[in-house]
């Protein structure tokens, strides 16, 4: 007879090995099924978060789309509603919009001719208050707005800026073709006689003061006011004056808003 001599403690390690050699197989199984199912899951996120933006970006487009023909439907329709039109990056106007009647304010630029009274007196007032101020721009078409656009950024680039810090940055003080209000006709950049510059300074001026304190009395509000480039997205333009008829610009003016604001 053979007799096998085991000790009692090698018998418990054998098994101990055992059992924890057949615990690491179903670990590592384990850890290799959650590996492969954890991949599944992230690749399925990221596939849900790339539809997910896509939609976003093709309501956002549909949005856009609709938001322009219903500005170019309102600017050329009856009623008061051309007054509150809004523009911007989220509202654009139609590439190929023109106000149907454009009339001369000052030699070379011109405005939807429904503004031209209420302008017209708010530049002569300013006249009789010793005041002397001009307008610089008005109505702008598509083509002339990339002119502007491209003309600004190339600036920037001749200041050693890379293409996208141009870009951005000329974004920030130029609207975009197809989003700027000087393609309405109802918006005018006024400047100061003493000092042509657009910047800061042209609202230290006592032209600006004067016309921030009583545009409102012709229909007209400041259109970029300081500390709103976040609800506007444009800087402080201390000279771009837009028309909204007299009771809104009363209200906007008092209210110390926007115009975004004022439409919410």
């Amino acid at each position: 007879m053979i007799k096998f001599d085991f000790d009692i403690h090698e018998i418990k390690h054998f098994g101990m090995g055992i059992a924890l050699g057949l615990a690491a197989g179903v670990l590592a199984v384990s850890l290799g099924a959650y590996h492969i199912i954890s991949e599944d899951k992230a690749e399925a996120a990221a596939k849900e978060a790339e539809l997910t933006a896509e939609n976003e970006e093709l309501r956002g487009q549909i949005k856009k789309e609709n938001a322009v023909e219903a500005n170019t439907e309102t600017l050329a329709g009856g009623g008061d509603g051309w007054q509150l039109i809004l523009v911007n990056e989220e509202h654009p106007l139609d590439a190929s919009y023109v106000p149907e009647k454009l009339t001369e304010i000052s030699p070379g630029y011109q405005v939807d001719d429904r503004i031209v009274p209420e302008l017209q007196q708010m530049l002569d007032d300013g006249t009789a208050q010793g005041l002397s101020m001009y307008v610089t721009s008005a109505y702008r078409s598509y083509d002339q707005q990339i002119e502007t656009f491209n003309a600004s950024m190339q600036n920037r680039l001749n200041q050693k800026m890379t293409p996208l810090e141009a870009y951005q940055e000329t974004s920030t003080s130029v609207a975009l073709p197809g989003t700027s209000e000087h393609a309405t006709g109802l918006a005018v950049d006024i400047i100061s006689t003493s000092y042509g510059e657009l910047d800061d300074r042209q609202g230290d001026t006592a032209e600006q003061k004067w016309l921030m304190e009583h545009c409102w009395e012709y229909g007209f509000i400041l259109r970029y006011p300081p500390e709103k480039s976040d609800i506007t997205g444009i800087i402080y333009e201390p000279w771009h004056y837009r028309y909204v008829g007299k009771d809104a610009a009363r209200e906007i003016t008092e209210q110390g808003i926007t115009l975004e604001e004022y439409l919410e």
